[in-house]
């Protein structure tokens, strides 16, 4: 089992801090004193300096294998990084600017993965209909209907997102062809109106593969999807594992994610069976969760062979 302070093989993500901790050497020392020996730079509301990073670096020995674009920028519902895709070329090129600005800061810690999450359809009654239909699923928990509405919703995101797709896997070409030491990857999206939905990944991942764009899993955002009539976390894993290079650990249940594995709905044993020995395994929670949370979270993950 594991207890403060024993070494760990998993990564924690910054944004499991929240605005608890306000500096990333504070950060650091929190993540080394619980056992992790990985951080991952994630989202926040307000994002911690990296000032004096290096020394608790050379401390600690503590190293960051990933960061997720936007970890550098308030959190935001429409994150910078999540425009890559964007029909607007101005909005593209600033996108593609605050990733050059996060892969800058990450050759600095010798950090090798990107991690870019979708973006949602640029329709705003698409996007309304979305909220109208997570307001349903709150309202009728999934009774029959929903599921179908969900489904047919999403094939029509799908369609007029065509183009956001090809404008995505034209940024990140772009990029990859300007750090070709970095790995990006792609992460799915939670939101019904997001254009990175299961067949979209699988699109991006084609269209990108002699550059190496990865996928990156979330446990979390898939069982919410799941649990609202789209592909299971089975079919997500079956499909694109291969191409896998990490994961986000979080439970969920049919209304919350970002919840610690063990107090949600997840089969962590089934999504265990796909990963390997070198897939990434990033810890992502809530930042309402404590220490204690987090620690009985790795206890649970290491129990299952996760």
């Amino acid at each position: 089992m594991t207890q403060p302070g024993i070494p760990n093989n998993y990564t924690l993500s910054t944004s499991c801090f929240g605005s608890r901790l306000r500096t990333i050497e504070d950060q650091a020392f929190a993540s080394v004193a619980m056992g992790f020996r990985r951080i991952e730079l994630g989202l926040s509301e307000n994002p911690v300096t990296l000032n004096g990073f290096e020394d608790s670096r050379r401390e600690t020995g503590i190293s960051v294998p990933s960061m997720v674009a936007g970890c550098l920028n308030p959190f935001s519902e429409n994150m910078s990084g999540t425009q890559l895709g964007s029909t607007d070329a101005e909005l593209r090129e600033r996108a593609i600017n605050s990733v050059r600005r996060h892969v800058r800061i990450a050759e600095e810690y010798a950090c090798p993965i990107i991690i870019l999450r979708g973006c949602e359809v640029e329709d705003p009654e698409l996007s309304a209909r979305a909220k109208e239909l997570q307001r349903r699923i709150e309202r009728e928990n999934l009774e029959e209907g929903v599921g179908a509405d969900v489904r047919d919703f999403v094939n029509e995101v799908q369609q007029k997102g065509q183009p956001q797709i090809e404008y995505l896997c034209r940024s990140i070409h772009t990029l990859s062809r300007e750090f070709e030491d970095v790995r990006f990857v792609i992460e799915p999206g939670q939101h019904f109106n997001d254009i990175l939905n299961f067949e979209s990944v699988g699109w991006t991942l084609d269209d990108l593969s002699r550059q190496g764009l990865g996928y990156w899993h979330d446990t979390g955002r898939v069982h919410l999807r799941e649990r609202s009539g789209l592909p299971s976390q089975e079919e997500w894993l079956d499909a694109y594992a291969p191409r896998m290079t990490g994961v986000h650990l979080q439970d969920a249940t049919l209304m919350e994610a970002e919840i610690p594995p063990g107090m949600g709905e997840v089969d962590f044993g089934a999504v265990a069976a796909h990963l390997t020995k070198d897939t990434e395994r990033v810890l992502e929670v809530n930042s309402r969760h404590g220490r204690a949370e987090i620690l009985a979270a790795i206890n649970f993950l290491v129990g299952l062979g996760v």
